[in-house]
């Protein structure tokens, strides 16, 4: 199973982005929309959550998906320090899951020390993604065990 993982679109995705999330069994997106018709070049299904900038969305704030060998929980992660969201916040809030997604502050981040694991995947569109636009894509195997791959498409490509 692959799931890819974005966030922080601000209305727009880096084409790279959107082809490498379409060849995904589930697509997970962090918040920070902005326009929900941004989300109409996905062709996999779709979990995605409310960001900062995304109260006039329909979506929920928290999402959790029980996966083979694990819950993945998703939210934007504001709620857990401004600046730069608290893992320890994240993990204290979310203690029963495998890995926490969150978005927020565009950096790409994949804290896999201490359980549960929290992954940031970058802005996956052209706002402050410091040079290009990142995702991730998490692969659950048939033992169960998961990899997170990261990527980064540069801004000119």
């Amino acid at each position: 199973m692959k799931i890819g993982i974005l966030s922080d679109s601000h209305t727009w995705i880096h084409p790279q982005i959107i082809t490498l999330m379409n060849t995904c069994d589930r697509i997970i997106h962090a918040g920070d929309i902005m326009e929900e018709n941004t989300l109409n070049v996905f062709t996999a299904p779709l979990t995605a959550v409310r960001g900062n900038n995304d109260g006039h969305l329909a979506f929920a704030d928290i999402e959790m998906l029980d996966l083979p060998g694990g819950k993945l929980v998703v939210e934007h992660g504001h709620e857990h320090g401004w600046q730069t969201p608290s893992h320890e916040s994240l993990r204290e809030t979310h203690a029963d899951a495998k890995v926490i997604i969150y978005g927020h502050t565009h950096k790409q981040v994949i804290d896999t020390d201490v359980s549960p694991w929290i992954v940031n995947p970058g802005a996956s569109g052209a706002v402050r993604n410091r040079g290009g636009s990142k995702c991730l894509v998490l692969t659950i195997d048939n033992q169960q065990s998961w990899e997170i791959t990261p990527y980064n498409f540069p801004d000119n490509a």
